[in-house]
């Protein structure tokens, strides 16, 4: 059984729109994709008159390169989200199949499924917000076609041993697609499950420039998968996902100076995170700081809503996760500069401004 077996049989035989940059073959003068003959005033706007490559090669070859993958086997789009939206579209018939999710977890997941009219089945993670892959095995019916693992998990920043993940993927092998969430990746001790792409047909992984690599505004990100898997989504994503000056901000992102600010900025990260925690558990009224291996800390407070007014009030903004299932008392705070986490702690222990 091939894993296209598990996609919407349309999609597997509808005609791609064949854009104009695809088509196109060397050449001097482009008349061919009505675009202006003149580029826009401003630096910013050097060579935006003309469509964007659908996949920058540049850019696909560095990151094939980074995330130790071919070429075929990645597609960058407007975010992990558009990856998301992609998976589903192409797997999920509406109103038929289903995705499966360990919540508390990543949002756009369920969004995705829903908007696409696939129903979205639960199968919540332990009590340690930890992956139980047996009740996950056990909440598998006909119906689902992707099952969504986020490792390090957002919103509680844990992570899913390797372990774990091989097993489903040996369980899900001819009955769902397996589709690892890597977003916080860079900040683990643990390495990426995308090398076990070329031994599972059905394994997918989800990476992004917006954390580690700093290109939130640039809005990029990757799926990495067998290349069948990628070559049926490029009949669906629009001919043009990547502006041209976000392209540009990531391949001078991979620069020298770029990849050593970028590791600079992850070791004190980490260092702020380990600092962090330990300050925010002895600050009175803090339940319980979980254990993260991210960006941020999912913190447990007597008081959520009043502390999380109070940072409010200082200016200082932070995410209200008490919506999320176990997470009824919680905040979610991103690990920021050494100054700004200080500031945190000197509001949170009542210091005046």
């Amino acid at each position: 059984m091939s894993v296209l077996d598990l996609a919407r049989a349309e999609i597997r035989a509808m005609q791609p729109y064949s854009s104009a940059r695809m088509e196109a073959s060397g050449g001097q003068i482009f008349l061919n994709a009505n675009e202006s003959a003149w580029a826009p005033t401003g630096e910013a706007g050097h060579g935006c008159n003309r469509y964007p490559e659908p996949q920058p090669a540049a850019l696909v070859k560095m990151l094939a390169e980074l995330y130790g993958v071919r070429h075929e086997q990645l597609l960058m789009g407007r975010g992990s989200d558009e990856a998301i939206d992609l998976l589903v579209r192409a797997f999920c018939r509406a109103g038929q199949d289903a995705i499966l999710i360990q919540p508390p977890t990543f949002g756009m997941y369920a969004v995705c499924a829903r908007i696409q009219n696939a129903a979205v089945i639960e199968a919540a993670l332990a009590a340690d917000f930890s992956l139980d892959v047996d009740a996950l095995l056990a909440a598998m019916t006909p119906a689902v076609k992707l099952v969504f693992i986020c490792t390090p998990n957002n919103p509680s920043g844990q992570t899913v041993p390797r372990a774990s993940i091989e097993r489903l993927a040996e369980a899900l092998a001819g009955r769902a697609v397996l589709v690892v969430d890597e977003a916080y990746i860079e900040f683990t001790d643990e390495g990426s499950v995308s090398d076990l792409i070329d031994r599972y047909e059905h394994l997918a992984v989800l990476r992004t420039l917006s954390k580690a690599w700093a290109l939130a505004g640039a809005r990029i990100g990757c799926l990495l998968a067998n290349a069948e898997v990628i070559t049926l989504l490029r009949k669906i994503i629009p001919p043009y996902p990547l502006p041209l000056p976000c392209v540009n901000a990531a391949l001078a992102a991979f620069s020298p100076a770029g990849k050593a600010s970028a590791g600079e900025h992850l070791r004190v990260v980490r260092e702020q995170r380990q600092w962090m925690s330990a300050a925010l558990r002895a600050l009175p009224g803090v339940r319980e700081v979980l254990p993260s291996q991210t960006n941020f800390l999912a913190v447990r407070f007597d008081q959520a809503d009043q502390v999380y007014q109070r940072l409010l009030a200082a200016g200082i903004v932070v995410r209200d996760v008490r919506r999320y299932p176990q997470l009824a008392d919680a905040l979610r705070i991103t690990i920021g500069t050494a100054e700004e986490n200080a500031r945190v702690l000197q509001v949170l222990q009542g210091e005046a401004a």
